[in-house]
């Protein structure tokens, strides 16, 4: 396959950026994206050109680090996928193939298609985390949990803290990660005990952050890799009305 790649360069977040072409050849279908990428930046060091930087960790899907936004879509043409689990069959030979970061003010370009995601981390050490002590694993039915409560916590607890709902959404809200992380957390008996100030302080910190609101368009639900529903974001401020009234 021979395809045009249109990549976005940026030194650091101090820099303008910009485009900038590459004809790459030599690559096979059967190529993750990723492998693609890893390509083009072989053929740069033959150059003596810097190299594209991007991040990635397990390339299975998991942790949530290749995120990049592929002809304007977050992580590609496909539903359901993250970055490293796109192949090059899913394009044709000859095709130009723009690659971009993730655009949002809360996640300034650190270099090329690198952004910064430190925001979500200061939103979970808000409360994404349960205060009792739980030492060895438990003994598993300890705590009886209903199903439909198991099913909804695991559900969200899916959410690999990618960016794509944040990227994707037209104002840049993390309500659909926030809700994630609340949710699973607080549906279960063992985040009871913190549950009004998890949703407060949570929420909060996300304004802080300089996230957007939530206008229920639902683009994030259609990017999220994991299928994350929109229904977890009226959850969310259900809860945070509760605890502003009783917390």
């Amino acid at each position: 396959m021979k395809v045009t790649f249109k990549i976005w360069r940026q030194e650091n977040r101090n820099t303008k950026g910009a485009i900038k072409e590459y004809k790459v050849d030599g690559l096979t279908e059967d190529m993750s994206f990723l492998e693609a990428l890893d390509h083009l930046n072989e053929l740069l060091v033959l150059k003596n050109e810097k190299v594209i930087a991007y991040e990635y960790d397990c390339r299975e899907g998991i942790c949530g680090q290749c995120g990049v936004f592929i002809n304007g879509r977050a992580h590609g043409p496909h539903d359901n996928i993250t970055t490293c689990q796109l192949h090059m069959r899913s394009f044709k030979d000859g095709d130009t193939i723009v690659v971009e970061p993730w655009r949002a003010a809360s996640f300034p370009v650190l270099k090329d298609l690198i952004v910064d995601r430190s925001a979500f981390d200061r939103i979970m050490e808000q409360g994404g985390y349960i205060t009792a002590k739980t030492g060895t694993a438990p003994e598993a039915n300890a705590i009886l949990i209903p199903k439909e409560v198991s099913d909804s916590a695991m559900d969200v607890a899916a959410c690999i803290g990618c960016g794509a709902c944040v990227a994707t959404c037209k104002n840049a809200s993390a309500a659909l990660f926030a809700s994630a992380k609340i949710n699973h957390l607080n549906n279960l008996p063992q985040g009871h005990p913190e549950a009004h100030k998890r949703v407060q302080e949570m929420t909060y910190q996300m304004e802080l952050e300089g996230f957007g609101s939530c206008s229920f368009t639902g683009a994030c639900e259609v990017e999220c890799p994991e299928g994350i529903s929109i229904t977890n974001i009226a959850e969310m401020y259900a809860k945070y009305t509760k605890a502003k009234l009783f917390g």
